[in-house]
């Protein structure tokens, strides 16, 4: 599996009249070769006439092993001096670097080799398209999410705090089998709701509020992305039914529009519209959604600038919103998965305004 996504890079790499590239991002060398551990750098041949081979130092030995155990490996503390310098004695002189790479490690490299070419995307453009294997893995981060969410919204009550009720759904992932949070749990209460990314506080949840919970599990380094909003100790009030049903029905217009080779701005419009047209365009302001996997933010991303297509076996997230500041907002969000003949959820929960706590 991993030998053959880096023969599918190997083109790519040859087509610019280079030896081979240098990864150092951390999720391409794990989506390259399988190897997660936290210092590594991964040289990928532009042709079968040199071996790819992975740098990490002595703490992962064994790991490194048990991961990539058909790359010969280099141990040593300074992953990349060390295989620049083992790369030049066996005739690799000119490379390809990631545009992610520290201003450091390409002075490191540019010191040992001849030539140094900074290119992007060539790992990520080739890590939109998920294989079975990474489905299921995102897949069951998803049902982690989703039913660690409904859990958490059986659970909650008036007076609990934000970071309450952030910590506790980390600890049902847990519970449930995931490997992690895939990010920073996001909780807004009151107005707090209103602030998209609003970090959890010692807020007391209170009668009548709005509650954003964005949260994901991680399963195997693939990472889940699931928002839902509800109302707090009480039925809520017009305005908030009627921001929550407006959101919700853009949201499944972004779905429906989620097809194998449609536009991505016209995805991001197909839902965008339905906000602009009740009225609160100027309070979504941020893109529909991104693409999830290894990252928890990945191409392509879907907004109004957005450009490309999108294709069969893409995850994306579908995430509108209507925040009101000093008041509250709402935000539903889904991971998909983008089919022929349109998409499936992989985050199933319900997505009705409930009343919880």
């Amino acid at each position: 599996m991993h030998a053959e996504r880096r023969d599918r890079i190997r083109p790519l790499i040859a087509a610019h009249g280079l030896d081979g590239l240098l990864v150092t991002s951390l999720p391409n060398i794990r989506y390259l070769c399988g190897f997660s551990g936290s210092n590594a750098v991964l040289y990928v041949s532009g042709s079968d006439a040199f071996d790819d081979v992975i740098a990490t130092d002595g703490r992962y030995a064994v790991q490194v092993s048990e991961e990539s155990g058909d790359l010969p490996v280099l141990l040593d503390r300074s992953t990349v001096p060390a295989l620049a310098a083992a790369l030049v004695t066996h005739g690799i002189a000119a490379v390809l670097v990631e545009d992610s790479i520290t201003l450091q490690v390409h002075c490191e490299v540019r010191a040992a080799m001849r030539e140094v070419r900074v290119e992007a995307g060539i790992v990520e453009r080739t890590r939109i398209l998920k294989d079975p294997g990474e489905l299921e893995l995102l897949g069951r981060a998803c049902s982690i999410t989703a039913a660690s969410l409904t859990l958490l919204l059986d659970e909650i009550r008036v007076g609990w705090t934000e970071i309450q009720c952030a910590r506790r759904l980390e600890q049902i992932f847990g519970e449930l089998g995931a490997d992690d949070r895939a990010f920073e749990t996001i909780v807004g209460s009151g107005p707090n709701s209103a602030i998209p990314h609003h970090q959890p506080t010692a807020r007391p949840l209170g009668v009548g509020d709005l509650v954003v919970v964005d949260a994901g599990a991680k399963c195997a380094g693939y990472h889940a992305d699931m928002t839902r909003t509800v109302v707090v100790g009480r039925e809520p009030e017009p305005w908030q039914s009627q921001i929550h049903q407006h959101v919700l029905t853009a949201q499944q217009a972004g779905i429906d529009a989620a097809k194998a080779g449609a536009d991505v701005a016209g995805i991001d419009a197909a839902a965008r519209c339905v906000i602009e047209a009740a009225g609160f365009g100027a309070f979504f302001a941020h893109g529909l959604g991104h693409g999830v996997g290894l990252e928890i933010h990945e191409a392509p991303m879907v907004g109004a600038r957005s450009v490309g297509r999108i294709d069969r076996g893409t995850p994306i997230t579908i995430e509108p919103g209507i925040y009101l500041p000093g008041q509250g907002g709402v935000r539903i969000e889904d991971t998909i998965v983008v089919e022929s003949g349109g998409s499936r959820v992989l985050t199933v929960a319900r997505r009705d305004l409930q009343v919880v706590g």
